[in-house]
């Protein structure tokens, strides 16, 4: 019996360091299989490998270095959990035979701030068209919120855990950070694939809930990018209304009223917005009405409480067109000569105007009070005071679709 149970322990302990060495060696061979097939776009750092009986294999001190960032995404343990050790080595031999149910957990997840986040060859050849969702936080139109304003909010970085699982016929998704808030995604009947992520989209025809909760961030964000637009946190939530509904003017809709509240409520309070959208839609699921839709409203909720009537129009008039009749409007007011305000003007002959208050309008609807500091055949350089000093904000004179100067009553009416 003696005998018996040391070959037992024997055995065992040979499975243990079997069971251990495959793992390690599985692990390691498809790290470096995915490093050679992401050796154009960046550095896969694996840091050491550790693994469980329990089905669970771990990189620590590992990290992944984009050629399109500046910083790399540090990760003190990435783990995947298959349940039990069969599953688990079925996984790391055909990354494809993932099993029914499964998680991978990243903890101490971070990358560090800097003002310019990407590279300069992806900045310059990236877009200036302004991101939907970006609220403005800066006088000039191609100043939207970033990574120089969180910095200056007091955010270094960008820290916490991230989750994956596939459980009970349904993808789940979790980020929760430490400062700027948290994401939680439920897929039913939706299943990733570890060799063809994007496959997701085509695995189910279900619709999925995007819960975001901004752990306190917007209000910071509101009343820094108010304080730089020089204006109050009513009228910097409205710019922002206005620049969405612009930006959904170019892509053929307009939101309704409800939605413009929405959003202007979530960036000046934040909360909790529960979202119920569907990726294969063109417009994620949000109705459009009077596009032969069923559905009446998005479901959405705030803080617990249903929001009506949250859904999108189409367009009436093209983004631009809008702008140039705004102008139009802007052109064709009359002033009276005997009384202060401002005086439209036209662009050709901004140059004697230099030194002088001038009110800009930009084709996205953005404008821009300050002093005429210069003009160029492509720009206008507005001055606006910060901190004591100035700050000279060239503006694309082809941008702009309205300019005016400030006079006083005996100064010469507009013409």
């Amino acid at each position: 019996m003696k005998k018996l149970i040391s070959t037992l322990a024997v055995l065992a302990l040979v499975a243990f360091v079997a069971f251990k060495a495959a793992v390690w060696w599985f692990t390691d061979q498809g790290l470096r299989q995915a490093r050679a097939e992401l050796e154009g776009q960046g550095v896969i750092e694996r840091g050491s490998i550790h693994s469980s009986v329990a089905g669970l294999v771990s990189l620590r001190n590992a990290s992944y270095e984009d050629f399109r960032l500046t910083q790399p995404v540090q990760i003190d343990r990435l783990s995947f959990d298959a349940g039990s050790p069969l599953p688990l080595m079925l996984t790391l031999f055909d990354p494809d035979r993932l099993p029914a149910e499964w998680q991978l957990a990243a903890d101490g997840v971070r990358m560090t701030l800097e003002p310019n986040m990407f590279r300069s060859w992806v900045a310059s050849a990236d877009s200036n068209e302004p991101s939907l969702f970006v609220p403005p936080c800066g006088p000039d139109p191609s100043q939207q919120l970033g990574s120089a304003a969180l910095l200056r909010l007091g955010v270094s970085e960008i820290a916490g855990e991230v989750i994956i699982g596939q459980r009970s016929g349904a993808l789940h998704v979790e980020i929760n950070t430490d400062r700027t808030g948290s994401l939680e995604l439920d897929w039913p009947g939706a299943h990733l694939a570890v060799t063809d992520p994007q496959a997701v989209m085509a695995s189910t025809d279900s619709a999925l809930t995007l819960t975001l909760r901004d752990g306190g961030l917007m209000r910071s964000v509101a009343a820094y990018c108010s304080r730089e637009m020089e204006l109050t946190g009513s009228q910097w939530s409205t710019r922002a209304g206005e620049l969405l509904q612009q930006q959904l003017s170019v892509h053929g809709y307009q939101a309704s009223e409800q939605l413009l509240a929405l959003y202007r409520r979530w960036l000046s309070e934040g909360g909790e917005l529960t979202l119920t959208l569907d990726p294969s839609d063109a417009t994620f699921g949000v109705p459009v009405q009077g596009s032969g839709s069923d559905q009446a409203a998005l479901m959405v909720l705030y803080n617990g409480a249903v929001v009506p009537e949250v859904f999108l129009l189409p367009a009436a008039e093209d983004a631009t067109d809008i702008a140039e009749n705004g102008a139009a409007d802007t052109a064709q007011e009359v002033v009276s000569a005997g009384t202060s305000g401002w005086r439209a003007r036209a662009l050709d002959n901004a140059a004697q105007w230099q030194g002088h208050q001038v009110r800009v309008t930009l084709r996205n609807g953005r404008v821009v009070e300050g002093r005429l500091d210069g003009v160029t055949d492509a720009d206008l350089d507005v001055a606006r005071p910060v901190d004591g000093g100035e700050v000279v904000y060239p503006l694309a004179q082809s941008a702009v679709t309205g300019f005016e100067v400030w006079q006083r009553g005996e100064e010469l009416p507009a013409r």
